[in-house]
């Protein structure tokens, strides 16, 4: 039937006039939503499974596709499903799609790192940093959502990587924790209060019921005070008071025991999910106008995206931490439009003269492009075979 007639657009899919519109504007194909049953799905191997890799592909009755360009992932069917699977259920293999596995690779983590993953939900690009770390440095996660966060704990948890993670809820634009390193026994301090021990599920009942009344306010403020729901052993937490924890630190301090990479993983509408778009199709377009397209939420995050001043903006968290001494950041976004994504790159360079758009070697033999701007990257399903993803990496200029 004729696109036309059948209001059919090249996509393939009945896509609503205001979701077509909203492309349109931002110079977006709709055909590539039509490439959703070509796109493979693609897995990690939990380091260490390698061996078992027959096995896996036995249980999932499928060939996993070695992707040569991205060490340690691979392709399998986009119809085959993981999530029951044992080699799933016992942490061998997760899901993460390969352009979001790239942009790990793109951090450039190297042993003894203090990483910070701001907007760490759902917690594959935390579980992968934390691999590539191994038994050295440290990972701090943050997300403004609690439950969100408490699925990384989780994801962490059944990986068996959370030893030198801590994770906080907090809002990234305020959080301003540096990393820690304590080598205190726990077992000395298990009884006094304001001392943190091993971490353990079980909590006291006042915890609990803060924890009931942050679930009920829903997204952190940026005036709260983080809150820990998670540290590893090995997490620099352990012998700590929360006043050391918490206390505010000097711009000395700050310039020599800061972060040596952070990653935002930036708020955005998610519109490069080829596959979370085509779920709209069972839960209903008007599900896709009420979470994606409505007029406020998208003009707030035009908002978000572009300007410096209001405090919930993602912007904010770059600009945040830029002032603080770091060095290396990078911003990502699951999103395909010029205005969540080079727009806000130029914003951000014309306010900070310091600021510098870096190569990523690894993308050489990347199947991705270059982005409007030179040195930002651009993956979709037409040119990638993946998701949609934008990255760009700054550094700070030496200077004079």
């Amino acid at each position: 039937m004729d696109s036309a007639e059948g209001g059919i657009p090249p996509s393939g899919l009945p896509l609503p006039d205001s979701f077509l519109g909203f492309l349109e504007e931002n110079g977006v194909d709709p055909s590539v939503y039509s490439a959703n049953c070509s796109i493979p799905r693609y897995i990690r191997l939990k380091p260490g499974c390698e061996p078992q890799l027959s096995e896996i592909e036995d249980e999932l009755n499928c060939k996993l596709v070695n992707l040569v360009w991205l060490p340690g992932f691979f392709a399998i069917p986009p119809h085959v499903q993981i999530a029951r699977s044992d080699a799933y259920r016992k942490g061998k293999i997760y899901g993460m799609d390969a352009a979001s596995g790239a942009a790990i690779i793109a951090l450039n983590v190297l042993q003894g790192d203090h990483v910070l993953d701001l907007c760490a939900a759902p917690g594959a690009k935390l579980c992968m940093i934390s691999d590539l770390l191994g038994n050295s440095g440290m990972i701090t996660g943050v997300d403004v959502a609690r439950q969100r966060l408490a699925a990384c704990r989780t994801m962490l948890q059944k990986y068996a990587l959370g030893e030198r993670c801590r994770l906080f809820v907090a809002d990234g634009t305020s959080f301003s924790l540096l990393p820690v390193s304590s080598h205190l026994d726990a077992k000395s301090y298990s009884e006094i209060p304001d001392i943190f021990s091993e971490w353990s599920s079980k909590r006291r009942w006042k915890d609990r019921k803060d924890a009931k009344r942050s679930m009920r306010a829903g997204l952190a403020s940026p005036n709260e005070l983080p809150e820990l729901i998670f540290y590893g052993r090995h997490a620099g937490v352990i012998g700590l008071c929360k006043s050391e924890l918490f206390q505010a630190r000097s711009e000395s301090e700050i310039s020599v025991s800061g972060y040596d990479k952070v990653l935002v993983d930036a708020e955005c509408t998610h519109d490069g999910s080829i596959k979370h778009i085509h779920k709209f199709e069972q839960w209903g377009w008007d599900t896709l106008q009420r979470r994606v397209l409505n007029a406020q939420r998208t003009d707030n995050l035009m908002d978000l995206q572009v300007t410096f001043e209001a405090s919930d903006q993602w912007i904010q968290i770059i600009k945040s931490w830029w002032l603080i001494g770091l060095q290396h950041l990078q911003a990502s976004t699951g999103c395909l439009t010029v205005a969540q994504n080079e727009d806000v790159v130029e914003r951000f360079l014309s306010g900070n003269p310091s600021a510098d758009l870096q190569d990523v070697d690894a993308a050489k033999s990347w199947p991705c492009r270059m982005g409007s701007i030179p040195k930002t990257l651009r993956f979709d399903p037409s040119t990638s075979q993946t998701s949609g993803l934008f990255i760009a990496k700054f550094t700070k200029r030496a200077t004079q």
